[in-house]
């Protein structure tokens, strides 16, 4: 007799499974896909998106599209408590839905006070489609007078923010002011050599790079910062790190200290065995995992291994994390800082190289007629 299968979230790391549902359809088993929009874009294309480098349709996925054209039913909703005991989830509609096996892969979210997000002024960078509302924000604003923009937080995602900004004001033929304040450091858990590159890039299109200082607090765009600046801005960037939701520790769920679902080798819940799941919402036991797109795209040929051998009774595959990761910067002036095991390198081949890895992935999901 078939099971049911639900698939929470259609993020990377439930791409594979996605494509392969025909695979659980063909062992009998009822397939329902949970997501809070029909449209899935991909992160590690969004400052590029926010440049204009790529358009919207070139970096999402119709992931209703996907789910309905291999006989699985969609719902457009998002889950607001999983009950384990039960095998249930609630939705934010007041529906629920009863599951055999369960697959979770909700994201993260940028952890701002509520009352920076209802200033209209701040964008978060996650979702990834608040780039593209930042974008057209922009491009209004450049109509009329000069910009003036603060991103807040010095990791990768501020670095690409601050430069697919700058082009964005340039192809735009507009001028800016942009203003990065980067915590104690820019880039502080990378080589130094990467840290040098990113500045040298930023210095040279004129974007200030502030150091030492900190977001003291946001109110109608001024950025008041600890050492007692204020910072006048039209658009804020809100690029301080990624976070996942509640939803675990609110189902009582074990979670690892990020807040992340606890799993093990297999991707599987500690406490729970029909429970699956990857991405930014994991926190990985066998060891800590940086919030990184690679580990997500990694993961999942694992999980659709794993998803069929749960409901098939069938053995499960470990996921074992590369020791290595490729890191690759869009700078957003046609180059790229990528940093590969010791080797730390750039430019215009840098960003064909990351150009080109980013468009494989998605050719690999992006069937025709299931575009955005």
């Amino acid at each position: 007799m078939g099971k049911h299968l639900v698939i929470v979230g259609a993020g990377h790391a439930h791409l594979t499974v996605l494509k392969n549902l025909k695979e659980f359809k063909d062992s009998g088993h009822d397939v329902t896909v949970v997501s809070a929009s029909p449209l899935h874009y991909y992160s590690g294309m969004g400052p590029g998106m926010l440049s204009g480098i790529y358009r919207p349709e070139e970096i999402r996925f119709n992931v209703k599209k996907m789910s309905e054209d291999r006989g699985a039913a969609f719902v457009e909703d998002k889950v607001v408590r999983v009950k384990p005991d039960e095998r249930k989830i609630d939705l934010q509609s007041g529906n629920e839905i009863l599951y055999d096996v369960i697959s979770l892969n909700t994201g993260s979210f940028v952890p701002v006070a509520e009352s920076m997000l209802t200033d209209e002024t701040v964008f978060t960078v996650k979702p990834i489609e608040n780039l593209l509302k930042a974008n057209r924000k922009v491009v209004e604003i450049l109509k009329t007078r000069e910009l003036k923009a603060t991103v807040v937080g010095g990791g990768p995602t501020g670095v690409e923010v601050a430069g697919n900004l700058d082009r964005l004001v340039r192809n735009e033929s507009g001028r800016c002011r942009i203003t990065l304040v980067a915590g104690t450091r820019l880039l502080a858990q990378f080589k130094g050599s990467v840290r040098r590159r990113a500045l040298d890039s930023l210095h040279g299109r004129n974007v200030q790079v502030m150091e030492d200082v900190r977001l003291d607090s946001i109110e109608d765009g001024s950025v008041a910062l600890s050492n007692g600046a204020v910072v006048d801005s039209d658009i804020i960037f809100m690029a301080i790190g990624v976070k996942p939701s509640a939803l675990f520790e609110n189902s009582g769920l074990p979670t690892g200290r990020d807040g992340g679902m606890l799993v093990n080798q297999y991707l599987q819940s500690v406490s729970h065995a029909e429970i699956f799941g990857g991405g930014d919402c994991i926190s990985f036991e066998p060891q800590p995992l940086a919030k990184v797109g690679v580990y997500a795209v990694r993961q999942n040929p694992i999980l659709l291994h794993n998803l069929l051998s749960a409901l098939n009774g069938h053995k499960l595959r470990p996921f074992v994390p590369q020791k290595s990761i490729l890191l690759a910067l869009n700078l957003g002036d046609g180059t790229a800082i990528v940093d590969w095991h010791a080797i730390v390198w750039g430019g215009k081949l840098g960003f064909a190289l990351k150009n080109y890895i980013d468009r494989k992935f998605m050719r690999a999901f992006q069937v025709s007629g299931e575009l955005g």
